[in-house]
Order: C-alpha cells, then structure tokens, then sequence
C-alpha cells in the first residue's frame, strides 16, 4: 500500500525497526515508514492462535504500552519533528471455540464497562481496536479473524468494518498525502 502511494521502497523499513521511546529508551515496531527523513507511519503486526485467555491481557497491554510510549516520546522530546506519528495496529485472532465462546466472565472489585458483559474474546478484541482507534491511541486498526477448515485451507473475515484492508488502504493514502503536502516547499 505505501509503494502504491509513491513511497520508496527503501523508506519502508521492517524486520524489527526501532523508535524511541519516552519511558524506555527504544522500541521495535514491526513496520516503519519514513519519507524524506520523516516519520510518516508505525504500525504493528500481532496475532493469537490458542491461548487466548491466558494472552490477551497480554496482547492489550503490549498494544497500549507501545502506542502511549511513541505518543510521549512524541510530546516531551519530539524526536520526530513537526509531524506527529500516524500508529497503525494491525490483529490477525484465529476463531476457535475458546475466542466465540459468550459470556464471558468480567467481574472485578468494582464495577466494569457494562459494554464487556457477556462479550466473547472476538468481540472483545473489536471492541479494543475500536476504542484505540476512537480514542486516538492509535490511528487507525486492521482486524482479522481467520479459521482453518478441515482440508487445511483458512478463510478470514474482517468482523468489524472500521478496521478492514480498505480502512487501512484508506487511511494510508490520506496520511500519505498529508506528510507530502506538509513538506511541500
């Protein structure tokens, strides 16, 4: 998508680039986008087959840590520049029983969302992706869920239609778009 919109193939750097942070010194993000040395998108690549109750605080946590670390870097040192950092989270979760399953237990001390009563681990991962997204964690979301048939072949589908492939292709052209105007000279 991002060669698509004009960006150079040596710009997009992945096998694990690193970005400062504010309260740890770097992190490794799964894709960096740069574009006449500035940093035009990171985005993140995660997944989850088996495990999932015992991961998906894990994967939340790991989401949130990243996105709020970059955004502080971001405001106290601005190690970026004049362009703010465009965050993209990208999910691929495996259907199985365990992830479909309803009702799900959400009791804690005090009274939770009442939105996450009864959720399964797939709508629960939605509903996350939503909230980041709508909350400006990150800039926009990609989620997927795939299932494998008994011939071996998988299918997926794109469940929540704020995060799909033409969301995402979407928001790159636009981003794109911006950072070249802003440079513009």
């Amino acid at each position: 998508m991002f060669l698509d919109c004009g960006i150079p193939a040596g710009d997009i750097r992945t096998g694990k680039p690193y970005l400062p942070g504010y309260y740890r010194v770097r992190k490794q993000w799964d894709l960096v986008v740069l574009y006449k040395e500035v940093l035009v998108a990171a985005l993140e690549f995660r997944s989850q087959v088996g495990s999932v109750g015992k991961n998906f605080k894990n994967r939340f946590e790991e989401a949130l840590g990243s996105a709020t670390d970059l955004a502080a870097a971001h405001k106290k040192n601005s190690p970026f520049g004049a362009v703010p950092p465009w965050l993209g989270y990208v999910f691929v979760l495996e259907e199985a029983e365990e992830t479909e399953k309803l009702n799900r237990q959400s009791h804690a001390l005090f009274e939770t969302d009442p939105v996450f009563k009864g959720m399964s681990y797939t709508q629960r991962y939605q509903e996350m992706i939503s909230r980041f997204v709508g909350e400006n964690v990150y800039d926009i979301g990609w989620f997927i869920t795939t299932q494998r048939a008994e011939d071996g072949s998988i299918t997926y589908k794109e469940p929540l239609p704020t995060a799909t492939a033409r969301t995402l292709q979407v928001a790159i052209e636009g981003r794109i778009k911006l950072v070249k105007a802003m440079l513009a000279e």
